[in-house]
């Protein structure tokens, strides 16, 4: 029996990750304030994870916990103050228990201790007006003394067009408000994170090539980098014809087109089998497929006579590559 197809599940650092990272990076040096959108599926919490990881080393202590860099997710169903202030508890391997009027001021000593200088919040979006509350007093308390630390804030959103999140709450011309947005960036207070150009497709799909090139003696995926930047900036996966490629787009495809290659035991992928995952991306993202069993009657298998030719091998699960 053939081994299920090893998907690469890991970490490439894409002109986007640079991008993105590039900001992430002058608020931490500078403990600057930003607001960050991008597309979903562009890459952004991965990117986060890569970056709390690198600081990690770049500034790990002799002993004892260390956390330079702060990540956590908005809360999704908890509007409440102590639900983002969990949340950062949790991110430095602290318990939740107790008294949230007790933790919260215990809060501003814990993050002095470990040495916290960034925090980044992904999907901010979700944020409530207590949770930016909560993130405003913080951070006005670890200005002054005697804590003389202070933290830079990444708020990541994600979206799409011309719409920036937050942005209308931070206009608004209450008081707080108003000292909210005196602390962002002077230069990048507002950040819009561009997918990739066609020169970049050609690089990530390189980086792709040696990652799956022990499965496929001939595998030379940058021959197609211009047919898949054309199928990946279709407006059906680029509604605002920004004419840029997003990763999630880009990775899905090579990597169900590899699937299929794997399958049938060929050396390379081929334009035809490109074409049928681009298809599958482009036209059937929404269609329900039936799965029946083997020579059920055709009115019961909608779809079935639509999707791509893919051999019939027996899979039982993935593996990730290391």
């Amino acid at each position: 029996m053939q081994a299920p197809f090893p998907v690469f599940a890991g970490f490439i650092e894409t002109g986007f990750e640079q991008r993105f990272q590039g900001i992430l990076r002058r608020a931490w040096h500078q403990r600057s304030w930003h607001v960050i959108v991008a597309e979903p599926g562009s890459g952004k919490s991965m990117g986060i994870c890569d970056f709390v990881a690198a600081s990690r080393r770049e500034q790990s202590p002799v002993g004892g916990r260390h956390f330079p860099i702060l990540a956590v997710t908005a809360p999704k169903n908890d509007p409440k103050e102590q639900g983002l202030g969990n949340y950062i508890m949790v991110a430095m391997n602290l318990p939740i228990t107790g008294r949230w009027s007790e933790k919260k001021c215990a809060l501003l000593q814990l993050l002095k201790i470990y040495g916290v200088e960034c925090l980044i919040i992904d999907d901010a979006h979700d944020l409530s007006m207590q949770h930016l509350i909560l993130l405003k007093e913080i951070t006005d308390q670890l200005r002054l003394p005697p804590f003389d630390r202070p933290l830079g804030l990444c708020l990541v959103t994600a979206g799409r067009g011309a719409a920036m999140p937050l942005k209308d709450i931070f206009d608004q011309p209450e008081t707080m408000w108003m000292q909210f947005r005196r602390r962002l960036d002077r230069v990048q207070p507002y950040c819009r994170i561009a997918n990739h150009t066609q020169e970049e497709v050609r690089d990530i799909l390189g980086a792709l090539e040696s990652v799956y090139q022990p499965y496929f003696s001939a595998l030379n995926l940058r021959q197609w980098t211009g047919t898949l930047y054309s199928w990946l900036t279709h407006p059906l996966l680029d509604p605002q014809r920004t004419g840029r490629a997003n990763m999630d787009n880009l990775v899905k495809l090579v990597t169900t087109a590899l699937e299929w290659t794997y399958a049938q035991g060929e050396a390379d992928v081929t334009a035809q089998t490109l074409e049928a995952a681009s298809q599958l991306l482009l036209l059937q993202r929404e269609s329900v497929q039936v799965i029946d069993a083997p020579g059920a009657h055709p009115s019961t298998q909608e779809n079935l006579s639509t999707q791509p030719p893919v051999p019939r091998t027996r899979r039982r699960g993935s593996s990730t590559l290391k």
